[in-house]
């Protein structure tokens, strides 16, 4: 339900742009409905839960300004960097998180269910970092060099199918590197 939940934005962006036979008109109300959409998920996951994730909010901030812009200037090149912003700030958050605190971001996002080597951690955390900056680099590819209907097709389905595929991969190589847990209560 959760993940269904966090995907609402990008789905109701696409269903929306979809529904457009204007390209320009089509994104602009898309960008509206996903700003009101992660609006409300947010919204949401403070009344239920009473508390907000980080990545929540920081999608949250990227989508009301640059999808404020694309609504205030009329323009879809604002909107079309958001996955890119995002993408680069967790890239930065993964690469920094090496250097900042005793362990990887993303052993202290993954740490409570699962132990592995330190090197493989880093060697995870690394290869997320780099995934990201890949899939920035290759937003900003489509949105500058294909049609905005070939974007949106991207950001819908290459980006969330490229993201599934590498958690698969990571989930595999986490998985043939897991130890059982030693000291109490193993």
């Amino acid at each position: 339900m959760n993940v269904l939940l966090d995907l609402l934005p990008v789905l109701l962006f696409f269903a929306v742009f979809k529904m457009h036979a204007d390209p320009l008109e089509g994104v602009l109300m898309a960008t509206g409905a996903a700003v009101a959409a992660a609006l409300i998920q947010v919204g949401y996951a403070w009344f239920r839960h009473r508390r907000v994730t980080r990545m929540q909010l920081v999608t949250l901030a990227m989508i009301v300004f640059l999808g404020g812009a694309t609504l205030l200037f009329r323009d879809p090149v604002f909107i079309k960097w958001k996955p890119t912003a995002i993408y680069w700030l967790f890239a930065l958050a993964l690469f920094g998180s090496r250097y900042i605190g005793p362990m990887p971001l993303l052993q202290r996002m993954m740490g409570h269910a699962m132990t592995l080597p330190a090197a493989v951690w880093q060697r995870a955390n690394l290869a997320w970092a780099g995934f990201f900056v890949l899939m920035g680099g290759a937003n900003l590819y489509i949105a500058f060099h294909y049609s905005l209907d070939t974007w949106v097709n991207f950001k819908t389905y290459g980006a969330l199918g490229a993201t599934f595929a590498f958690i698969f991969a990571s989930a595999a190589y986490l998985g043939r590197h897991a130890q059982e847990p030693t000291g109490p209560g193993a």
